[in-house]
């Protein structure tokens, strides 16, 4: 690697190429239990040739190249164990084109979802996915994202259809297209989706949109255990109701959020849902969700249909995993989320409770449970050795649990740096496939490194 040489070439950057600490700092720093990783400078581009211009001069130099969306990841995704330049797309954050007839967006990657649903608003469209964070789009799509509205709406795997990629050697490719489906050869946007940066830097998206509702409700409803609760939201999805949302939050977590965010919800299991759809069709699908919550003993429900109570529920809700970290001050977390099928969502969820009941630490669990999904986030002391090595027993206990049952080690968040060891588990054989698809791509590593695939 010869970094000067690469930083003296990228000089044409100007200002927008900083090796400074604090600016350093900040594109080494992750939000969970993951140690910080520094890179050797941060780059700004602002238009796809300056990024293909970028990823030539590092992989003449074999310098590696790490791209950085918001910086909203969870397992270590834009972190540089082997130094290098982190590429910044916070500078190319236009929404390019609406083609409202077709309900489609094409946007650079640096874009937030929160910036591009304002943009949207006059048009009666928005973009479904919903992960919590401010996530950038670009960052979204590399890590396959979800979230609460997965339910109804899908994940970035069903609302990316189209692409524009950097590849290693400065390659400019484009993927998909604006048609609604193509039987033209392998379905490259779907491999670059989920990719977390290991095959190419994204600096165009075309995406679907949705036609906002015209009525929208939401509820919270307690339940005494949380095995009832559980067994409510399979109901639910197996009786067809197109929920918008349907959530899940343990004691532990309904007890943080209320600390955190002023919430008088009672101190037991909680469904917070939404539904959509036209006024008729809204009230329809509430009183059948009623029907089913009340036969399992659901203890009532706390209605939020204006538009300002239903944002406060829902800010509630993505701020739990900070109200969690609040609930054991100056904590980190491991943040696990597997997702398993449906029929085995009660399995896992209880034996996951008692297997954190049973542990030394505290565990809150949550989750979007409308698709299998469910988190719980492992409360540890930084540098407390005994606390980490039990999180990450508790970890790996979770994932061979989802394997067993059929699932996945992780639903939403990605692998990044740490669910690489989970990953040979569940793909066996198909691992090396894709540790060949990423040596095709990225011969000389440089792509991200250290992140998704087996080490090289």
């Amino acid at each position: 690697m010869t970094l000067d040489a690469a930083l003296a070439e990228l000089a044409f950057l100007g200002d927008r190429l900083s090796r400074s600490a604090a600016v350093l700092g900040h594109h080494g720093q992750s939000e969970t239990h993951i140690r910080s990783r520094l890179p050797d400078a941060v780059v700004f581009p602002r238009s796809t040739s300056e990024v293909a211009r970028i990823v030539s001069i590092c992989a003449a130099q074999g310098v590696p190249m790490i791209g950085w969306g918001a910086g909203t990841s969870l397992e270590g995704h834009a972190l540089a164990p082997c130094g290098g330049v982190t590429v910044d797309f916070s500078q190319m954050d236009a929404l390019l084109e609406v083609r409202a007839e077709d309900m489609l967006v094409r946007v650079q990657p640096g874009i937030t979802r929160e910036r591009l649903n304002q943009e949207l608003r006059a048009t009666g469209l928005f973009f479904p996915v919903d992960p919590g964070a401010n996530a950038s789009l670009g960052g979204m799509a590399m890590t396959r994202a979800s979230g609460t509205t997965a339910v109804r709406y899908g994940t970035m795997r069903q609302n990316v259809l189209a692409l524009e990629v950097v590849l290693a050697d400065g390659r400019i490719i484009r993927t998909g297209s604006m048609a609604p489906k193509s039987s033209a050869g392998y379905d490259l946007t779907a491999l670059f989706v989920g990719s977390e940066g290991t095959l190419g830097l994204i600096t165009e998206l075309t995406l679907r949109l949705q036609g906002q509702p015209e009525a929208i409700s939401a509820a919270v409803c307690g339940f005494a255990e949380m095995g009832p609760a559980v067994d409510c939201v399979m109901t639910t999805i197996q009786s067809g109701i197109p929920m918008a949302r349907i959530e899940f939050l343990d004691t532990g977590t309904v007890a943080a959020c209320n600390a955190w965010s002023g919430q008088n919800m009672p101190l037991m299991p909680q469904l917070l849902v939404e539904f959509h759809g036209s006024p008729a069709a809204v009230a329809e699908q509430a009183a059948r969700f009623g029907e089913i919550a009340n036969s399992f003993g659901c203890t009532g429900f706390r209605w939020a249909e204006a538009q300002e109570d239903r944002t406060r529920l829902w800010k509630m809700r993505h701020e739990a995993y900070h109200a969690i970290l609040a609930s054991r001050p100056g904590s980190t977390a491991i943040v696990t989320d597997v997702c398993v099928p449906m029929s085995a969502l009660a399995e896992a969820v209880e034996e996951t409770r008692a297997d954190i009941a049973a542990s030394p630490l505290p565990g809150p669990i949550l989750g979007h449970v409308g698709d299998g999904n469910f988190h719980a986030i492992l409360l540890i002391k930084p540098g407390d050795d005994s606390e980490r090595a039990a999180a990450k027993a508790l970890s790996g206990r979770m994932a061979e649990r989802a394997l067993r049952l059929g699932g996945t080690i992780t639903g939403e968040h990605g692998v990044g740096m740490g669910k690489l060891d989970y990953m040979a588990a569940e793909h066996g054989a198909a691992w090396a496939v894709m540790e060949a698809i990423k040596t095709a791509l990225d011969p000389k590593g440089l792509m991200n490194p250290g992140k998704l695939v087996p080490q090289q």
